[in-house]
C-alpha cells in the first residue's frame, strides 16, 4: 500500500547502497536545474494516498497495489520518471482518475527495493509540479497528458521575507526539538536548508496536517502565500506540542508529589511507631473518652464501636480516613439523651412572653396551657405549632422568647427556598462531602434534645423536583407519632425529635403542602391595630432605637399623636418593621443636630414628621355622610389593617343591564349579582315596582378603580345600596357595615372584624352592622377599643335593610 511513508533518514542510510543516491539537501542551483528541464507530454501516473509528494523531497513509497508495482518496475528500467499524485479518498483501493486530484508531482525513482517482507519499496525524489490533463490509458496502468504547473513570477527577496523563511526555520527547529518523534538530525537538514522553496516544500512535507491541507499547499502558485500559510499551521502546531508537554509534565508532577508524600507519610508512620505511638492515637483516645461520657443507647454505642475500630485500621494519610473521623465527630457531638430543665414557673412564663411580645395572646395562652399540662403530667410530646401571619408581625422573634420562657435553648433554620430534600435527610456517607441535614445539623448546635426549634418560612419549601421534594420530606419530622425514630441518611441511625418545641412560621398557609398542614397546630396572627402598634412603639421600638443611637430616653420624647401619625401615615403594614426604621430615622435626624452642639427640643411634633419624611404617603378613607341616595359605608379588610369603603349605586333609563366598575375581583362581582338577584325576588317585599328593572340600568361603583378589590364581605353592603337606590331612602349617618349574603338573603360571617372595627373607630362612626356569627369576635377584642361604639347583629337581610333605611 502507499500510504506508509517513512522519512527517517537513518532507516533509509542502512538499505540504500552510497550516499550518492540520494539527495537529502537541494541548493538553490540544483532546484533551478530540475525546474529547467522539460518534461515529457505523457506521464505514467502513479496514485499514493495519506501523503501528498513535494518537489526535491526524497520519499520512500511502499508498493503494493499490482498495477503500481507494474508502473514503477517498467519506469525503472526506461528512464525512471512517473507522476505521482495523491488520491482524493484514501480508502479507494482502485483508483481511476475521478479519484484523483489534478495537481500533481513530477518524480524520480532513484531505487527499487525488495523488503523481507516480499514487498516493493520506491525510493523517489519530487522534481517539480505539474497538472493532469486528458487520460491516455487506464491499462494496465494509468497514463495521462500533463502540463506545466505555472507558477508566479520569483518573488523579490526583501527583508520581510528574509524575516519570513527565518521563522519558518526557528518555528521547525523549535518543533523537532519539542516532538519525540521526530529526529534530531532533521534540526541539523532544516537549518542547512539555503532554497526558500524548497524549506517549504521540506517542511510541506513532514508537517502533521491533513492530507487535504498539503494537497492546497502543493496547488498554491505564490511562493510567499505558501510561506504565510505554512507559518500559520507551524504556530499551530508549536501551540499543541507545548500544551501536550506541559499536561504531561503537570501529571508526572503531581505522581511524583504523590509518591513523595506517600513514602513520607510511610517514613513519617515508622518513626511515630519506635517513639511508642502513632499520629492518630490522641484523636482515637479522645473520641473515646468523650463516648464514656453519652447517654446513647446500647444500639448507637455499638455501631460507635464499630466504627471506631474501623477509623483504627485506616491510614491517616488515606482520604477515608477524614471522613470516618467526620462520621464519628458527628455521632458524639449529638446530645443523645441529653434534655435541659423546663421552667414551670407559669407567672415568670407569662411574664417573659408580655414583657418581650406585646398582643399576641392566643399563642401566648397555647404556650402557657403547654407548660401547664407539662407540669401536671410531668413528660408529654411537644405541641407543633404554626404561627401564619403578614410579615413583620413578630412570628420568629416569638420563638426566641418563648425559649426564653420555658428555659430551653433555642435555635433556628430558614426553609425559604430550600429545594434539596438531602437538607432535610442528610447526604449518604458514600457521597463526597456528606454531611447530616439540617435538622440534626441544627440540634448538634442546640446541644439538648428538647430545644425550641423554629422552622421559618415553611411556606416558601419548594415541592416535588429532581432533588427530592423537600415538604413531604419534613412530614417525618412534624408528625408527633413518628419523629421520636427521625431517619437520618447520614447518621444511619434513628434520633429522637418527639420533645423538640417546633415552631414553623408562614405568610400564607395555602401554599403549604395539604399533609404538612394538617400535622400542625395552626395559630393566627392578625396584623397589629393601631393601638398595639403604638404600644408596641413605646414598650419596645423607641427604648431600643434610642439606645442603638447613643441617646437617652429624656433626650426625646414621642407622644402619642406622633407614633399615630407614623404608623397611619408614613407606614401603612401589618407589622411594625417599617415603623421602626421611621422611629430610627426621627432619631438620627435629630442625633445629627445633638452631635452638632445645636438645641434640640426633646419632644417631637408631627411638623418634625413633616420635615422629615416630607407630606403624608398614604391618607385613609374619610368618611362621608350617607345623605346622598345609592351610597352605603362598607368595611374592608387589607394586608395592612382594616379601612371603610364606599358602595355607590346609580340609575339611569335602559333595559335593566347591571354594571360594575371599581377594578372588583370575581368575588366581589358574584356578590353583586347575588344582591341584585335577591332585590329583584323580593321587590314586593320592599316596596319596589317590578317594571322599574327593565326600565333602568344599574351601575354598581367601588371608588379607588385602581386599587383592587375582592371577597365577599361587601355583599350586605351592597343589597343596602342597591336597594336605597330603588326605594329612594336614604341610609343612616354615621353607620357602615360588613357581611356575606345568599340568594336567600341570609347573612353569613366574615373576617377580619378586629380590623373594621378599628378602621369604624378611625372614621368616627358610631353603628355597626354585623353578622350575628361574628357577635363572638367582637367579644375577644379588648373592651378599650370598643368604647363609643353601637353594634347590631343580624342573620336576615330584610331587618338589616329595614334597619339601615330611614
Amino acid at each position: 500500500m502507499e500510504d506508509n511513508f517513512d522519512f527517517l533518514n537513518n532507516k533509509l542510510a542502512g538499505i540504500i547502497d552510497g550516499p550518492d543516491d540520494i539527495i537529502p539537501i537541494l541548493s538553490i542551483e540544483d532546484e533551478e536545474q530540475m525546474s529547467s528541464k522539460d518534461i515529457p507530454a505523457v506521464l505514467s501516473i502513479l496514485p499514493i494516498r495519506n501523503t501528498v509528494l513535494f518537489p526535491g523531497v526524497i520519499a520512500p513509497i511502499n508498493v503494493n497495489r499490482e498495477k503500481s508495482i507494474n508502473l514503477v518496475r517498467e519506469a525503472n528500467v526506461g528512464d525512471k520518471t512517473i507522476g505521482v499524485v495523491s488520491q482524493i479518498q484514501s480508502d479507494i483501493e482502485d483508483p481511476r482518475p475521478d479519484d484523483l486530484n489534478k495537481v500533481g508531482t513530477i518524480a524520480r525513482i532513484i531505487k527499487l527495493l525488495q523488503m523481507p517482507d516480499g514487498s516493493t519499496t520506491a525510493i523517489i525524489q519530487g522534481r517539480r509540479r505539474f497538472v493532469m490533463g486528458q487520460i491516455v490509458q487506464e491499462e494496465p496502468y494509468i497514463k495521462a497528458a500533463i502540463t506545466p504547473f505555472h507558477v508566479k513570477k520569483k518573488i523579490k527577496v526583501d527583508d520581510n521575507f528574509e524575516a519570513l523563511f527565518s521563522s519558518l526555520k526557528d518555528l521547525s527547529m523549535q518543533i523537532v526539538k519539542l516532538s519525540p518523534s521526530i529526529p534530531v538530525e532533521a534540526s541539523f537538514a532544516i537549518k542547512n536548508i539555503e532554497s526558500p522553496s524548497f524549506l517549504i516544500n521540506f517542511i510541506s512535507s513532514n508537517l502533521n496536517i491533513e492530507i487535504a491541507e498539503k494537497q492546497k499547499l502543493l496547488e498554491i502558485t505564490d511562493l510567499q502565500e505558501r510561506a504565510n500559510i505554512l507559518l500559520g499551521l507551524l504556530t499551530k502546531e508549536l501551540q499543541m506540542l507545548e500544551l501536550k508537554n506541559q499536561i504531561q509534565s503537570k501529571v508526572k508532577t503531581d505522581m511524583d508529589k504523590q509518591q513523595r508524600e506517600y513514602m513520607l507519610n510511610q517514613q513519617l508512620k515508622t518513626i511515630q511507631e519506635e517513639l511508642g505511638g502513632t499520629g492518630n492515637e490522641q484523636e482515637i483516645l479522645d473520641l473515646k473518652e468523650k463516648a464514656k461520657t453519652k447517654k446513647w443507647d446500647s444500639k448507637v454505642a455499638d455501631l460507635f464501636n464499630k466504627e471506631l475500630n474501623k477509623l483504627q485500621r485506616i491510614n491517616p494519610a488515606a482520604h477515608e480516613y477524614s471522613v470516618q473521623l467526620n462520621y464519628l465527630e458527628a455521632l458524639i457531638e449529638l446530645p443523645w439523651g441529653e434534655y435541659t430543665e423546663d421552667i414551670y414557673d407559669m407567672k415568670l412564663a407569662e411574664d417573659i412572653l408580655n414583657k418581650d411580645h406585646y398582643g399576641l395572646e392566643k399563642v401566648k395562652e397555647r404556650i402557657l396551657e403547654y407548660l401547664a399540662v407539662l407540669k401536671l403530667k410531668g413528660d408529654m410530646k411537644s405541641p407543633i405549632l404554626c404561627l401564619v401571619g403578614p410579615p413583620g408581625v413578630g412570628k420568629t422573634s416569638l420563638g426566641k422568647s418563648i425559649a426564653k420562657a420555658i428555659g430551653r435553648n433555642y435555635v433556628r433554620i430558614s426553609l425559604g427556598g430550600l429545594h434539596d430534600e438531602a437538607e432535610i435527610r442528610g447526604h449518604r456517607k458514600t457521597y463526597i462531602g456528606a454531611m447530616p441535614g439540617r435538622i440534626i445539623k441544627s440540634i448538634r448546635k442546640a446541644k439538648s434534645s428538647n430545644p425550641v426549634f423554629v422552622l421559618d418560612e415553611i411556606d416558601k419549601v419548594s415541592g416535588a423536583n429532581v432533588n427530592g421534594d423537600p415538604s413531604s420530606a419534613l412530614l417525618e419530622v412534624l408528625d408527633p407519632e413518628q419523629n421520636n425514630a427521625f431517619y437520618d441518611n447520614y447518621l444511619e441511625l434513628e434520633y429522637d425529635l418527639s420533645k423538640v418545641l417546633f415552631i414553623a412560621t408562614a405568610n400564607n398557609i395555602g401554599s403549604v403542602q395539604p399533609a404538612l398542614r394538617d400535622r400542625m397546630e395552626i395559630i393566627e396572627i392578625s396584623g397589629y391595630i393601631i393601638q398595639e402598634k403604638v404600644e408596641i412603639a413605646k414598650r419596645h421600638l423607641i427604648p431600643k432605637q434610642l439606645a442603638e443611637h447613643g441617646m437617652k430616653s429624656r433626650q426625646l420624647t414621642f407622644s402619642k399623636e406622633v407614633i399615630e401619625k407614623l404608623i397611619d401615615e408614613y407606614t401603612r403594614e401589618s407589622g411594625v418593621r417599617n415603623l421602626e426604621r421611621a422611629i430610627a430615622k426621627v432619631i438620627r435626624s435629630k442625633a445629627r443636630l445633638i452631635a452638632a452642639d445645636e438645641k434640640v427640643p426633646a419632644k417631637i411634633t408631627t411638623e418634625d414628621l413633616v420635615n422629615i419624611f416630607g407630606a403624608s404617603k398614604y391618607k385613609s378613607e374619610k368618611y362621608q355622610t350617607n345623605n346622598i341616595l345609592g351610597v352605603v359605608t362598607g368595611l374592608a379588610w387589607t394586608a395592612v389593617g382594616g379601612d371603610i369603603l364606599f358602595i355607590e349605586v346609580s340609575l339611569s333609563k335602559g333595559k335593566g343591564k347591571l354594571t360594575l366598575t371599581g377594578n372588583l375581583g370575581d368575588v366581589m362581582k358574584e356578590s353583586a349579582t347575588i344582591a341584585f338577584e335577591f332585590l329583584k325576588a323580593h321587590a314586593s317585599q320592599l316596596n319596589i315596582n317590578e317594571e322599574m328593572f327593565e326600565q333602568y340600568n344599574v351601575h354598581i361603583h367601588v371608588p379607588e378603580g385602581a386599587t383592587p378589590k375582592d371577597g365577599p364581605s361587601a355583599g350586605v353592603t351592597m343589597l343596602t345600596a342597591l336597594t336605597s337606590a330603588f326605594t329612594k331612602r336614604k341610609v343612616k349617618d354615621k353607620l357602615a357595615m360588613t357581611g356575606e349574603i345568599t340568594l336567600r338573603g341570609k347573612v353569613l360571617p366574615v373576617g377580619g372584624i378586629k380590623e373594621k372595627i378599628l378602621a369604624a373607630k378611625r372614621s368616627n362612626i358610631t353603628e355597626l352592622f354585623l353578622p350575628a356569627d361574628n357577635e363572638s369576635d367582637v367579644k375577644d377584642i379588648n373592651s378599650e377599643y370598643l368604647k363609643g361604639l353601637h353594634f347590631f347583629y343580624f342573620k336576615d337581610m330584610i331587618d338589616v335593610i329595614n334597619m339601615a333605611l330611614c
